[in-house]
C-alpha cells in the first residue's frame, strides 16, 4: 500500500512539473541560434506590470545573430515582423509607432541582456498573443504563446 501510495504522489509530481504556472517576471534565455527557452508565457491579469528580461548567451554580435522580444496579436505577427525588416537594427526591427506592436525590447548580441516592462491593462484574458524575435529570419521559429489569465 505504502509503495503504491509513494508511486500515485511521484507520478502527481511529475505530471504537475511539466505546467506553466502563472508569472509577472520572466528570465528569457536566447544564444547563437534561433530558439527561446521559453515556449510560452502565462500571466495572471492581476498582474500591475509585465518584466522579461532577455538575456544572450551566445557570442555572436546583435548585427550577425542578434534577438528581441516582441508581443502582438497572432494575427498581427507576420505583418509586424514583415514592417521590422525595412526598420532595420537602429529601430529594434520594428516600424516606429506601430500600434501593432503591444511590447518590444531592444536587440542584444552575445553576452548582452536587456529588460522591457510592459502594462498589460490592455490586454485580454484569453485573447490570442504571441512573443517572437522580430529580427529577419527569425519570427518564422523564435515565436511563443502569450496567455493571459484571470
Amino acid at each position: 500500500m505504502k509503495t503504491m501510495m509513494k508511486m500515485i504522489l511521484c507520478v502527481g509530481f511529475t505530471l504537475t512539473a511539466g505546467v506553466s504556472q502563472a508569472a509577472c517576471n520572466f528570465d528569457v534565455e536566447v544564444g547563437d541560434y534561433l530558439k527561446f527557452s521559453a515556449a510560452d508565457m502565462t500571466v495572471e491579469k492581476s498582474c500591475e506590470s509585465i518584466t522579461v528580461n532577455l538575456t544572450h548567451s551566445g557570442s555572436l554580435p546583435a548585427n550577425v545573430m542578434g534577438h528581441n522580444w516582441v508581443l502582438s496579436a497572432t494575427a498581427d505577427l507576420d505583418a509586424v515582423a514583415v514592417a521590422g525588416m525595412q526598420a532595420g537594427l537602429d529601430a529594434k526591427y520594428v516600424q516606429p509607432g506601430d500600434s501593432r506592436v503591444l511590447a518590444v525590447s531592444a536587440v542584444v548580441g552575445g553576452g548582452e541582456t536587456t529588460s522591457v516592462n510592459f502594462s498589460i491593462d490592455d490586454l485580454t484574458v484569453g485573447g490570442d498573443y504571441m512573443f517572437f524575435c522580430s529580427v529577419p529570419g527569425h519570427s518564422y521559429s523564435m515565436r511563443g504563446v502569450f496567455v493571459v489569465q484571470q
